[in-house]
């Protein structure tokens, strides 16, 4: 099993900027794919971003060209940055890799 240590988030002003990160520990030898999640009040929880052993990445419409998910495979850490944010990006914001779930992250937008 995998655990997942959440950092980040926070308050800001629409147009601004946040980093998560999310460190992994236990089974990281299984570690293939490293997904952030998010979920807003009333919603259910989304993909945000994924990122691939590879490097390889997938972003949900809604934040492409905005946010940007990177990993570093010899700490076994996955960073999430968050520009340009909007107020519809307020939501919790989870650490997923595989059956492990972090323990969420608030990110609140202003207007």
């Amino acid at each position: 099993q995998v655990q997942l240590v959440e950092s980040g988030g926070g308050l800001v002003q629409a147009g601004g900027s946040l980093r998560l990160s999310c460190a992994a520990s236990g089974s990281t030898f299984s570690i293939y794919v490293m997904n952030w999640y998010r979920q807003a009040p009333g919603k259910q929880r989304e993909l945000v971003a994924q990122i691939f052993r590879s490097g390889f990445t997938n972003y949900a419409d809604s934040v492409k060209g905005r946010f940007t998910i990177s990993r570093d495979n010899t700490k076994n850490t996955v960073q999430l940055q968050m520009n340009n944010l909007k107020a519809e990006d307020r939501a919790v914001y989870y650490c997923n890799v595989a059956d492990g779930w972090g323990q969420g992250t608030q990110v609140t937008v202003s207007s």
